[in-house]
C-alpha cells in the first residue's frame, strides 16, 4: 500500500532514535547495526471510511485527526507528546468483527483510561458507539463497539501502586 501508510506520509523516521528504542538500542552493541533497530510506530484499523472513523476516535479522545486524505482511504491520530499513531485504512468490502463471537474475530481491541466511566460512555454513544451486549468486566469497565463495529474498552484509572 505504498503512498497510503500514514507513517510513510508523515516522513516519521525512528531508526536513529536511541532514546525511544530502549532494549533495541542495547542490541546495537550486541552486533546489530543501529539502523536495524525497530520501534513501535502504531497500529492500523481496517474500516469502510478512514476519515470518518478517525474523526470518531479523535473526538472521543480529544486528540483530533492528525492527518487524512480527502477520499477517506487513510487517516491517523497521534496522542499528544508521542510519535505513536493510531491509523485507519479503507478496505473494500469491510466486514466488522462480531465480538465476542469468533466467527469474525476481533483480532485486537483498544483500551482507553477514563476519569469518569459514565461520562465517557455517554460521549462515546453520542459519537455513534454502542455498548456491547456481553460485558465481561461488569461495572468495572465497559466494552463498546465503534461506529463500524470494532470493540474497544473504557476503563477506570489504573490503581495506584
Amino acid at each position: 500500500m505504498a503512498g497510503t501508510d500514514p507513517a510513510r506520509e508523515t516522513g516519521v523516521d525512528r531508526t536513529g532514535d536511541t532514546a525511544a528504542t530502549g532494549a533495541a538500542a542495547g542490541s546495537a552493541s550486541a552486533g546489530f547495526a543501529s539502523d536495524a533497530a525497530v520501534t513501535w510506530a502504531g497500529l492500523m484499523l481496517d474500516c469502510p471510511d478512514a476519515k470518518e472513523l478517525a474523526t470518531f476516535y479523535g473526538t472521543l479522545t480529544g486528540w483530533g485527526v492528525a492527518g487524512a486524505d480527502d477520499e477517506g482511504a487513510w487517516a491517523y491520530l497521534t496522542p499528544p507528546g508521542t510519535e505513536i499513531m493510531i491509523g485507519f485504512q479503507r478496505v473494500a468490502g469491510y466486514q466488522p468483527p462480531r465480538w465476542p463471537d469468533q466467527d469474525a474475530p476481533q483480532q485486537f481491541h483498544l483500551d482507553f483510561r477514563v476519569a469518569g466511566l459514565t461520562a465517557a460512555i455517554a460521549l462515546a454513544e453520542g459519537l455513534g458507539a454502542r455498548q456491547a451486549e456481553f460485558q465481561p468486566g461488569g461495572d468495572r469497565w465497559r466494552v463498546l463497539l465503534d461506529p463500524v463495529g470494532h470493540p474497544f474498552c473504557l476503563c477506570p484509572p489504573a490503581a495506584a501502586g
